[in-house]
């Protein structure tokens, strides 16, 4: 039965050609590649394979279960755990080889009693400087660091902190985070603590703030061919990895005036065609991209009509030549044209970010 569906088009040759001019842009510091949400829709076990053979001996997920993953499919490097220590998960992260991200004096009581005889724990301490979500507040780094120096069983692998704002135009407040996390370097070194790896930079602050590189980055969205915000520099030559196609299943002709989708927010001006693509919101296609949205095919633009529905999407073809079965481009390159999803998430006041990982389980993922 031949597959009648949205469909994924993920380029593993061009990510791997993203790693490299990235890997180029910072002087061939080593890269940790983000692959948490499934590689932001790209597809995690394929992406991190492709990235490991390229030499990539580093990767971040959320979740434990994200980490068992790539392990069970045979998945090498290191692998970062981004998400809040789990008690209940501290076996399962040693079985598999998980490094633990510790970001507060809780985290480090459990470790204290945790009962390992056998086993190091290698973690990250971190540490938040202004973004207010996990980590010790960066004016306790001293007690914090004093506390995990006393636990035996785990190594201090890495320090680091997170930006709130460096894909932005004002770096103002970026700075000052920059300047706190290296008030804390200053303390860890007066502590005698030297981690092998010192993180701050996200994909904006590695385009914005190339003095918070240290001696590692983390990156995500620049790997897949997306920029964090427009308001980054844009020179760097990436292009997206991911291209999301939808088929016509339906063609009907219908009168000026004619109510299309819910809430009959589009009426047709004069006497058209339109199709019924079989993609909606819950296969990834941004709904409020409906506003101003269009598809493409054989670099035509077609208006998207109405409200993008849960599985489909209607759109005026007018006398455009094309049939049932013939897929449109939702976004990305193919032989129809470009839709760039950075171009998208502007219009709509979304992020790349937002618009690659909301790729659901039903398209089908072609890799090539």
């Amino acid at each position: 039965m031949n597959y009648i569906g949205s469909k994924v088009y993920i380029n593993l040759k061009q990510l791997v050609k993203n790693y490299h001019l990235l890997s180029n842009k910072v002087g061939n510091l080593p890269i940790m590649a983000t692959v948490k949400a499934n590689g932001y829709g790209h597809g995690a076990v394929e992406v991190s394979k492709a990235l490991e053979k390229e030499g990539v001996r580093y990767l971040a997920v959320f979740t434990i279960e994200e980490g068992i993953e790539l392990r069970e499919a045979g998945v090498q490097s290191d692998i970062l755990l981004y998400s809040k220590l789990n008690p209940h998960g501290i076996d399962s992260a040693i079985k598999h080889k998980l490094t633990l991200n510790i970001s507060s004096f809780d985290d480090l009581k459990i470790l204290e009693t945790y009962n390992t005889q056998e086993h190091t724990l290698k973690v990250h301490l971190k540490v938040d400087t202004g973004m207010t979500r996990l980590g010790v507040p960066h004016n306790q780094a001293e007690d914090f660091f004093k506390q995990a120096q006393d636990i035996n069983h785990i190594e201090i692998e890495g320090l680091y902190s997170h930006f709130a704002t460096a894909d932005e135009g004002d770096l103002t407040y970026a700075k000052s985070q920059l300047d706190k996390f290296n008030a804390v370097l200053t303390v860890a070194e007066k502590l005698s603590i030297k981690p092998l790896l010192i993180h701050c930079s996200n994909s904006g602050a590695i385009l914005n703030l190339p003095e918070s590189r240290f001696n590692i980055i983390r990156t995500g969205m620049l790997l897949y061919g997306g920029f964090p915000s427009d308001e980054v520099p844009q020179d760097l030559p990436i292009k997206p990895v991911m291209t999301f196609t939808a088929p016509v299943v339906e063609i009907r002709h219908v009168k000026a005036g004619t109510h299309i989708s819910y809430g009959g927010v589009y009426t047709t001006k004069e006497d058209t065609r339109i199709a019924v693509v079989q993609a909606g919101f819950a296969d990834g296609v941004p709904r409020p991209w409906y506003v101003d949205g269009f598809v493409k095919f054989k670099d035509q633009n077609l208006k998207i009509t109405g409200r993008i529905c849960m599985d489909q999407l209607m759109i005026d073809i007018g006398s455009a030549d094309i049939k049932y079965g013939d897929e449109v481009l939702i976004f990305g390159s193919n032989e129809h044209g470009t839709i760039l999803v950075n171009d998208i998430a502007q219009t709509i006041d979304s992020t790349s970010y937002v618009i690659v990982a909301a790729i659901g389980i039903r398209p089908k993922r072609i890799y090539s």
